[in-house]
């Protein structure tokens, strides 16, 4: 993703840049009408259905598409989030439940991010108002959604809504496939041409790169396989959209994505030993760190499904990496391009080209950055194994939707080991997050129910 640190700077951020972008936003007539459109009807459909027209919106408008006022950099998708807040205050729509743990460590890791920019450059791409773009993004989505999403009921209708968004992206898509055009050029923000590696187009769609359109697609099947009992066409039409947006996009990362999703929806079925699996990955860790000549994650660059991998490109940033832990551990660092001089970037004269998520917090909010994302991962899967647990205790087997979601959460969590999510598709990264947030308060508040009921059955007399 050569192209990759420029595009953060202007998608993440609410100031221009220094560092030269692919294309400048703009608006043309089409964009300004489909903005209109979406936005009037986020503001007025119910509370359950307002993610589908703001997923729309985010899904099929390029970030080429939008305003620039002075330093303020808004694309069509981050103007549609702040149609989303202005909505919820007006209408005073609230967390169901309350806040929750996820919700304060969010919190907390966003307001760090932006105190770790105090000492980063603002003249190199970073520095505060880059960081509060970021913290934007991610906390809009990420609570739009917890407002918005606050049911297992929700949850479903949300999942069943998403095969008819991606499904116009998928068939485009397929389109760039064969005939080598992207038509979402025409909105700016993304080539004409599509890429050509080793024979194959590589199909992107609005995303900015063919990588992250499979990812989001990958990472959306094991969600539909959540809905198979419940709404069996729509989640064999979800499936069959998410397997054409990974086939189109023609890179090996959205292959392990699906991959890594599809094995944790089958431990479903021996979900009862989770713990016991744990411990021997961890132990299996260990193994191939005493056998191996390289670090166990230089089996990155082993996998190369599509042909023209870079995993070894991604083995060793993470090498580097933890070379140089002393400049980055506190607060990040503005400078990169030395861990891998022969690995840089066109769009950034100071960093190498960073393709993993975890990274790109470490180089811009130090160690605590990291380890924070790491408390929410770990706690939103704890969330996910209660829920279902508690759900199986009603009605056996009811708790596979939650744990679908976990599988989409853990397909994401093994892509960001080699992808850094730099556009639209980090909405699908934070909402799968919001999600089991939401389903956690929810199933808090019915079992307290049930205690309720159970407590005010005993207090009373015996007939």
């Amino acid at each position: 993703m050569d192209r990759g640190r420029g595009e953060v700077a202007r998608c993440l951020s609410f100031h221009s840049s220094p560092v030269k972008r692919i294309t400048d936003a703009n608006v043309n007539p089409t964009a300004v009408l489909f903005f209109l459109v979406v936005a009037t009807t986020l503001w007025v459909v119910p509370r359950k259905f307002a993610l589908a027209p703001l997923l729309t919106g985010c899904c099929f408008m390029t970030t080429g598409q939008g305003l620039e006022l002075g330093s303020i950099s808004l694309p069509v998708y981050r103007l549609l989030l702040l149609v989303g807040i202005l909505r919820v205050v007006i209408k005073r729509e609230g967390l169901t439940g309350g806040i929750n743990l996820i919700d304060k460590i969010m919190i907390v890791w966003s307001c760090w991010g932006v105190f770790a920019s105090l000492f980063h450059d603002a003249a190199l791409g970073s520095g505060p108002l880059y960081a509060l773009g970021g913290a934007f993004n991610i906390l809009s989505v990420y609570f739009l959604t917890r407002v918005w999403v606050s049911s297992v009921e929700e949850m479903y209708d949300l999942v069943k809504l998403l095969p008819l968004i991606l499904l116009p992206i998928s068939l485009e898509m397929v389109s760039e496939k064969f005939t080598g055009r992207n038509l979402f050029s025409a909105l700016g923000g993304v080539p004409e041409y599509v890429l050509l590696r080793e024979g194959k187009f590589r199909a992107q769609g609005p995303f900015l790169h063919p990588i992250l359109a499979g990812t989001v697609g990958a990472c959306c099947v094991p969600l539909f396989i959540g809905i198979l009992g419940s709404a069996r066409n729509r989640a064999i039409l979800g499936i069959a959209v998410g397997l054409c947006m990974v086939i189109a996009s023609s890179s090996s990362g959205p292959v392990m994505s699906l991959l890594a999703g599809l094995f944790s929806v089958g431990i479903w079925v021996v979900r009862d030993y989770t713990r016991a699996m744990r411990i021997c990955a961890v132990a299996f860790y260990g193994l191939l760190m005493l056998v191996m000549k390289q670090p166990p994650y230089y089996i990155i660059s082993m996998i190369d499904i599509s042909g023209g991998s870079t995993g070894w490109h991604r083995s060793f940033l993470i090498e580097r990496t933890m070379m140089f832990l002393s400049e980055w551990w506190l607060f990040g660092t503005d400078h990169t391009r030395h861990w891998m001089p022969d690995q840089g970037t066109a769009m950034s004269p100071t960093h190498t080209d960073i393709t993993n998520y975890y990274i790109a917090f470490a180089v811009a909010g130090g160690l605590l950055s990291v380890l924070l994302l790491f408390y929410i991962l770990w706690v939103s899967f704890k969330w996910v194994g209660e829920c279902y647990r508690s759900m199986d205790d009603y009605e056996p087997g009811s708790g596979f939707s939650v744990w679908c979601f976990g599988a989409a959460l853990f397909a994401h969590v093994v892509t960001s080991i080699s992808v850094c999510y730099f556009d639209q598709s980090v909405i699908f990264f934070w909402l799968n997050i919001a999600v089991i947030g939401s389903v956690y308060n929810a199933q808090s508040l019915q079992e307290q129910a049930g205690e309720d009921a159970e407590s005010f059955d005993e207090r009373m007399p015996a007939s």
